[in-house]
């Protein structure tokens, strides 16, 4: 039975090309000024390992910051999450190995691995968007798991 899925959000060009150049930037500063990845699991990896605990702290803080601050100016989108408590555990055990299986994550591939040329970033980053899509599929064609 195919079931209408909701979009969560409007597309706001302006807000989105604002937000990629955050990332981007910060992205390069945190590789030109210390020579690391902007992968957060990386970083999460290392905070939980006290390596390096300083910069990951201030990473960290700055992404949560931003979060509050583009709440606080009216800019975030609403977000509802969907599914039951032991789904979205779940769920989120599972991005975690395939964290781990992937060697990084989203945005270590995605942003900083891509702008690198990194063929095994390219590979994985294919492989992420494949899976959406395929997840994006089943999900508006069969209302979900």
């Amino acid at each position: 039975m195919l079931l209408p899925a909701p979009f969560p959000t409007a597309f706001t060009p302006g807000l989105d090309l604002a937000g990629g150049l955050l990332i981007g930037t910060s992205a390069a500063v945190l590789w030109l000024g210390i020579g690391r990845i902007a992968g957060i699991s990386g970083v999460v990896g290392g905070l939980v390992q006290r390596a390096e605990r300083d910069w990951r702290l201030a990473f960290i803080s700055g992404l949560l910051l931003s979060g509050i601050l583009a709440r606080a100016l009216g800019v975030a989108p609403d977000i509802h999450l969907q599914g039951s408590d032991a789904l979205l555990v779940g769920a989120g055990l599972l991005v975690g190995v395939g964290t781990a299986l992937g060697g990084g994550c989203t945005s270590g591939h995605g942003i900083c691995g891509l702008s690198r040329a990194s063929p095994r970033s390219i590979t994985a980053t294919m492989t992420f968007m494949a899976v959406a899509v395929l997840v994006v599929f089943l999900t508006r064609s069969y209302g979900g798991f």
